[in-house]
């Protein structure tokens, strides 16, 4: 146990500060404390010396040295028991910090609201951190608080001993100090990195908040977490039991295809993060019926995203087939009334969700794989046709949105359309004209035959035979990147057949 017999309060956040200041006065513990904080304090009518006058020196630099002060730090770092360092106290003429109470200029929140470079250089805190790391080095001797949610903690410690902190508290805090330090200068080093538009440092720092802990990973003898850069998710469960790893991997591939499609159209079904049915029917009730048409069987136990609001008639219809979630821009009354009837069924409101130029980590073992997402927005300038038949624009916008939505497929990825519907989908053989059977049986089991119907490939035929099994089944018009030694033996095929023929300048690989 050790006694506190001195504090240091330095807080940007000073909400909450009343509870912790009676608990100090009851235990007569003396506070020292600068700049708003003492006026905080002593306008709460506590008792407070303030840290120019402990240190006998002023502050200076407009406030930029205020507890960089030898006083401030050998009263910190001193180990109580060590006689040399009792020596040194004592000739200097200086006393112990017991409590150090520090949370740091709001840096991460000032990023969120201006982008003036003088502005967040000056909310990068140095004094703060300098004394959190100092309090928390030195654990043994010192307790270090560093968020007003330990505020509770400290009272119930301190009054279930006296005034004294235990061995085990001081090192939980400690520990909770050093992740909050190292947080802290992750984001200003990102800043730093963003600001130069250097994506891939020497040394990368990934920096994260613990939204929520899950019941496991994707099997139960797995531990999971959900992190996220944000403070808090923004996706608002609206109902139904917790959501698992698996649930918020098949959310975030779902909410991937569906955020890429026009404004406020397009249901996505998805299985094992990848999609069983996507349409982009401009009425909710077809454009449900269109991608669950696709894939009836696979979707069964799948999730269902709508890049619209939900509304009682399609709420009805959701509700015939089992789902573990389905997510929304929001649901009116009656069909989440509907919704709610499905007492397991989870409902994700993804009003405030939004796609962004984010980078993307794969790890495996202790390494990690680190590269931009794939979110090109594509335009018509993006594609060639190199066929004789030219496409019309209603045959351009299917081959563009099949292609769009093929490069949410892992790989090899073939895609099925027509009328803006998917109505196949082959994905991750290692075998492209495997991925091309697939989807050809996909649509041949679930699927009327007809007019229209075209193709996507994520990568380029290396080989005639895909695109030849794809024109076979019916296909009139083909999608694909440009780049194989046997681009000309593919556009030939493509003019002796009389099919379309449209190159991307770019390939889309998903793994």
């Amino acid at each position: 146990m050790k006694k506190i017999k001195t504090a240091l309060i330095s807080v940007s956040d000073k909400n909450n500060l009343k509870p912790v200041l009676e608990i100090l006065k009851k235990y007569q513990i003396k506070i020292i404390s600068s700049g708003g904080t003492y006026k905080k304090i002593k306008k709460l009518k506590f008792n407070c010396l303030e840290v120019s006058d402990f240190t006998d020196s002023p502050e200076i630099l407009e406030g930029r040295v205020k507890t960089l002060h030898p006083k401030i730090h050998a009263g910190i770092l001193n180990k109580r028991n060590n006689r040399t360092h009792l020596n040194d106290l004592k000739k200097n003429n200086f006393e112990n910090i017991d409590l150090v109470i520090v949370n740091f200029y709001p840096f991460e929140k000032t990023l969120e609201t201006t982008n003036n470079h003088k502005k967040i250089i000056e909310n990068i805190d140095v004094g703060g951190p300098t004394m959190v790391r100092s309090a928390a080095k030195n654990y043994n001797d010192v307790t270090v608080i560093t968020s007003a949610d330990q505020y509770q903690e400290l009272i119930d410690e301190m009054s279930k001993n006296n005034g004294a902190t235990s061995l085990n508290f001081r090192e939980k805090l400690s520990r909770t100090a050093f992740t909050k330090t190292a947080y802290y200068d992750s984001i200003i080093s990102n800043y730093f990195n963003k600001k130069a538009n250097i994506h891939l440092p020497e040394e990368k720092v990934f920096s994260a908040n613990l939204i929520e802990k899950l019941r496991y990973g994707e099997n139960p003898h797995q531990f999971s977490g959900y992190y996220s850069k944000n403070l808090k998710t923004n996706l608002k469960q609206l109902h139904g039991k917790q959501l698992s790893y698996n649930n918020y991997n098949d959310i975030f591939a779902a909410l991937t295809i569906s955020k890429s499609l026009p404004r406020n159209k397009g249901t996505v079904i998805v299985k094992h993060a990848n999609p069983c049915g996507v349409s982009i029917n401009t009425n909710p009730i077809d454009s449900y019926k269109s991608a669950l048409a696709c894939d009836p069987v696979s979707a069964f136990g799948g999730i269902v995203s709508c890049n619209f609001k939900i509304r009682k008639n399609l709420a009805v219809e959701l509700n015939k087939l089992f789902l573990e979630v389905i997510i929304a821009n929001g649901f009116d009354g009656d069909a989440l009334k509907i919704l709610k009837t499905k007492k397991n069924l989870r409902v994700i409101d993804a009003t405030s969700y939004s796609l962004s130029e984010i980078t993307k980590f794969t790890s495996s073992n202790e390494a990690i794989l680190v590269q931009s997402e794939d979110l090109k927005i594509f335009k018509n300038k993006d594609f060639k046709v190199v066929s004789k038949k030219k496409p019309n624009p209603k045959v351009l916008r299917n081959l563009i949105f099949a292609f769009n939505v093929c490069r949410y497929v892992k790989s090899n990825a073939i895609v099925l359309a027509k009328d803006e519907s998917i109505v196949g989908i082959g994905s991750g053989q290692p075998s492209r004209l495997d991925s091309c059977e697939i989807a050809i049986n996909k649509m041949r089991k679930f699927n009327l035959f007809g007019d229209n119907l075209v193709a996507a490939s994520d990568a380029f035929f290396p080989f005639v035979d895909g695109i030849e099994k794809l024109v076979q089944s019916g296909v009139q018009a083909v999608i694909q990147p440009s780049g194989s030694i046997r681009d000309r033996e593919i556009i030939k095929f493509a003019n002796e057949t009389d099919t379309i023929l449209v190159f991307s300048k770019t390939r889309h690989f998903r793994h």
